[in-house]
């Protein structure tokens, strides 16, 4: 199956697209589609953390639940919002993590980007999202298909660092090989965890991991 993805990726996962499962998960997009349902993110950017990250320069992963389901709010980057979009609340959380924690100003802008652009692999476990529907892909087929990209990448690089934040993305760390990779859990950033995600300094935390590996630390004011 011909997938519109980044090259290294499509190497990376090419025994996923020829699965069953994964052409049943195709064939329930296009379905709806046809069938006028509205669908984050767009086409384009159902694979954009793959595209922006591509998988021999993944440094960090960052593993989110489902997209936004709200108009013009998903990007394909888990906790991103495109430019001029009024942040959520999770992500101004993480914002105020990050500026206690490294002694910063962030610009408040809510697209991601620039981290992608310095290999932190923004994963939303599911992929696309009906709206005004939460976790509606979720039985779709998307989780099988991230939990092999999340295996993909802890069998063949070495030196990565998992952030997962809240119960859902902790419950992938048993398909990340720890002896290989360092996994760093927190709560969620979501106001619903009342502020348990502050403090766990994950941000300078990950930068020492990247340097004591000879890596350039990301800039998470980008």
């Amino acid at each position: 199956m011909d997938v519109k993805i980044e090259e290294s990726w499509k190497r990376a996962l090419a025994p996923e697209f020829e699965k069953p499962y994964f052409r049943n998960l195709a064939q329930q997009l296009h379905q709806e589609k046809r069938e006028g349902r509205t669908i984050y993110p767009p086409g384009p950017l159902i694979f954009n953390a793959f595209n922006l990250t591509p998988f021999d320069r993944v440094k960090v992963v960052i593993i989110g639940q489902d997209p936004y389901h709200g108009p013009g709010q998903a990007e394909g980057l888990s906790f991103s919002v495109p430019h001029g979009v009024p942040l959520p609340p999770s992500l101004v959380n993480i914002y105020k993590e990050i500026e206690t924690d490294l002694g910063v100003t962030l610009h408040k802008d809510g697209s991601l980007r620039g981290w992608a652009a310095q290999g932190v692999f923004l994963l939303n476990a599911v992929l696309t999202v009906r709206a005004g529907q939460p976790t509606s892909h979720s039985r779709i087929g998307w989780a099988e298909f991230t939990d092999a990209v999340i295996r993909t990448l802890s069998q063949q690089r070495q030196g990565l660092v998992f952030l997962l934040w809240g119960n859902f993305a902790r419950s992938k760390k048993e398909l990340i090989d720890t002896s290989r990779h360092t996994v760093l859990e927190a709560a969620h950033p979501s106001p619903l965890a009342r502020g348990a995600f502050f403090g766990c300094k994950h941000f300078s935390k990950t930068n020492q991991i990247l340097v004591s590996q000879g890596e350039t630390p990301i800039d998470w004011t980008l």
